[in-house]
């Protein structure tokens, strides 16, 4: 479970590898395409913690130390290693794969797709006003992966099925009730200073850390600070 916890997000992108193979290999000529469509979303996703965590990486500490401006325990609050591993792989895995698992439940389907929402929000304007900086990890994949495969699961549904296109607006508040209870809610429920889990050196710093540790060493405060988010 130790060795699982440290490199989750790389053996992320070791699954993302099978799951090319056997969709080109076989899932796109055999699967059904609504079901096809929402494997390529978890595969968006796996991309996606990939590019946060490892290639550039960095989240750990542009979130603990730019956005937070935690200053006691930046390596393990408020996000810390455990807490990240339950988020990202036991409820985030489970999410995706159950809409993948059920592809004729067309809200659960757009609550998946649709958490490209909440993930704009948060890469494109939090985190970026945060960093102080036009990209960061995430952001990338979210753009260029979330985005489209979202895009056109909302297309292919509208075309193809539009006796259950209404079920789209409910992924609406589906993706952002996604959010909360997968990432969100517990970050908040288990951020404790004094958990045995901070991040390793090697995956806390990645993007910019440099300009990471001059923005955790200026003494404004940060704009979650401002709201008295902390």
């Amino acid at each position: 479970m130790k060795f699982w916890r440290r490199y989750w997000y790389l053996i992320g992108g070791i699954l993302f590898v099978f799951l090319a193979f056997f969709m080109g290999l076989w899932g796109c000529s055999n699967l059904p395409r609504i079901q096809t469509i929402l494997i390529f979303s978890w595969m968006a996703m796996l991309v996606h913690q990939t590019e946060e965590y490892a290639f550039p990486g960095g989240m750990p500490s542009i979130t603990n130390m730019a956005a937070f401006r935690e200053k006691e325990a930046p390596y393990k609050y408020p996000f810390h290693a455990q807490q990240c591993f339950i988020c990202n792989v036991f409820l985030c895995y489970t999410f995706y794969i159950l809409a993948i698992c059920f592809p004729d439940v067309i809200w659960l389907g757009a609550s998946q797709v649709l958490c490209v929402l909440v993930q704009l929000g948060a890469h494109a304007l939090l985190i970026n006003f945060s960093l102080k900086d036009i990209y960061n990890p995430g952001l990338g994949s979210t753009l260029f992966l979330q985005a489209p495969v979202a895009i056109y699961y909302i297309w292919y549904v509208v075309t193809r099925l539009p006796e259950k296109a209404g079920q789209l607006w409910f992924g609406i508040p589906g993706a952002f009730a996604a959010m909360i209870i997968c990432f969100i809610a517990p970050v908040f429920l288990m951020k404790n200073r004094k958990n045995n889990y901070p991040f390793a050196e090697e995956e806390m710093y990645g993007y910019k850390k440099d300009k990471v540790l001059e923005i955790y060493h200026d003494s404004k405060p940060s704009i979650l600070q401002k709201v008295g988010i902390k």
